[in-house]
């Protein structure tokens, strides 16, 4: 998680301004985080609250999401995450960006196994992120958060 926050803060001044090359100050005053930091952290949260069997993630995924992501509504949210994150019922919206993908760090660090892995991301992606290749996405980074962690 901690390398996903810093890698997010690092390239946020080339989110619209793309830098090709290898060559640049690793943090300078134009670095902040972003919405994949603010939404990472809020996605820990809602694992570290919830049941063992985790029952409850995507119900404390979307608490967690609106609570913390509600304190931060410029960090570069999408115009339907945003509008996601203020809804009293948030409902998926079939989006298959990348918004998924960039939040569930903490999902593969949590997990306990493969399967785990992918059912936790799944329960994190699908409350907003419901495009199967947006899920799919997630699943993805989750599986290779994961096996950096069990190859350890």
């Amino acid at each position: 998680m901690l390398g996903a926050i810093i890698g997010d803060i690092v390239g946020s001044r080339f989110k619209w301004n793309n830098h090709r090359s290898k060559e640049f100050d690793f943090l300078t005053y134009r670095c902040f985080p972003t919405d994949d930091s603010v939404m990472s952290l809020a996605v820990a949260q809602a694992i570290m609250k919830s049941k063992t069997d985790c029952s409850d993630l995507s119900k404390n995924a979307i608490e967690c999401m609106q609570a913390v992501g509600r304190n931060y509504p410029n960090c570069g949210y999408g115009g339907s995450f945003h509008e996601w994150i203020f809804f009293d019922e948030p409902k998926p919206y079939n989006s298959y960006e990348s918004g998924a993908a960039m939040r569930v760090s903490a999902v593969g660090f949590a997990a306990e196994c493969l399967e785990e892995t992918k059912r936790l991301s799944r329960l994190v992606t699908e409350i907003s992120h419901n495009h199967p290749e947006e899920i799919k996405g997630a699943e993805a980074t989750a599986v290779a958060i994961f096996f950096c962690k069990v190859r350890q």
